[in-house]
């Protein structure tokens, strides 16, 4: 019944349908990037191709490297999406075992998490991402641990104030009443009925995890060259904007669309998954 008019909900959402399709396009593009390619995305044609506008063999014209902008467009979707996906598990992992823990111990425990989570919160995403991997050596790996390190404070927050209405519900009661330990109680009775709003905020999330990368990369932070990033397509291009406007625009388009497809479903899963909002 339930998932039957879940999808009644989203057959009649236009822009969650949209959402999916722009989603779907990204998975894709990274998916399929190897037989997609038309070039090698590291040295292109090696034919001297250096910034020719598109069409003809480069659909989207070259960089000023001579390499084809469409295959570094679909090699970055790669990077993009996986940054999104790590990104967000690594949050959603701190986010939801601390908001579980403050929420239902509640006393020091909720203070300590909280008093944390308000330093992380104080400062803004960007900069303290940018402290952050300036502190180390720029590769892959820290721009994933550090979106996902700096994203755990809002999910552990929602995850909290959802712990903290369940905790008193007669079903939790119950079981602790019949000797049911923390961890099965955490586990079986709180953890399942907070999963949708986990899921939300993980789906939006990515989005944000896809624009802080290309924040990233853009400052030379995030992913090295010559490895294909939309936010290092972005800053290479920009200097050449008036003459080769081709080079930031496809990147910076990929990273438009990617963004606002997981928005759109994030939305469509709040409309849909949220109680308050579902009409039956």
């Amino acid at each position: 019944m339930a998932q039957g008019v879940l999808g009644a909900r989203f057959r009649r959402d236009p822009w969650f349908q949209a959402g999916v399709g722009l989603v779907t396009l990204v998975v894709l593009a990274a998916l399929l990037a190897p037989w997609l390619a038309p070039f090698d995305p590291i040295t292109g044609d090696l034919r001297n191709a250096y910034l020719l506008g598109p069409g003809g063999r480069h659909l989207l014209g070259t960089d000023a490297q001579g390499r084809d902008v469409l295959t570094r467009v679909l090699y970055g979707a790669r990077l993009s999406l996986s940054v999104g996906l790590i990104s967000q598990a690594v949050a959603a992992t701190l986010g939801v075992t601390l908001g579980l823990l403050s929420g239902y111990y509640g006393r020091w425990v909720d203070a300590l998490v909280m008093r944390l989570a308000d330093v992380t919160l104080a400062f803004p995403t960007l900069l303290l991402l940018i402290a952050v991997a300036a502190a180390v050596s720029p590769s892959l790996p820290m721009v994933f641990v550090a979106i996902g390190a700096v994203g755990w404070a809002g999910m552990a927050r929602l995850v909290r104030s959802q712990v903290l209405v369940l905790k008193g519900s007669e079903y939790v009661l119950a079981a602790r009443a019949l000797g049911a330990r923390d961890q099965r109680v955490l586990l079986r009775h709180l953890l399942p009925n907070v999963r949708n709003q986990v899921i939300i905020a993980a789906t939006l999330g990515i989005a944000g995890a896809i624009m802080a990368e290309a924040a990233l990369s853009f400052v030379g932070l995030g992913a090295q060259p010559p490895t294909p990033s939309w936010g290092a397509m972005v800053a290479d291009g920009r200097d050449l904007l008036r003459v080769a406007p081709w080079v930031a625009f496809a990147p910076g388009l990929a990273i438009g669309l990617a963004v606002l497809g997981f928005n759109l479903v994030g939305d469509g899963l709040r409309e849909a998954l949220d109680p308050r909002r579902r009409v039956l």
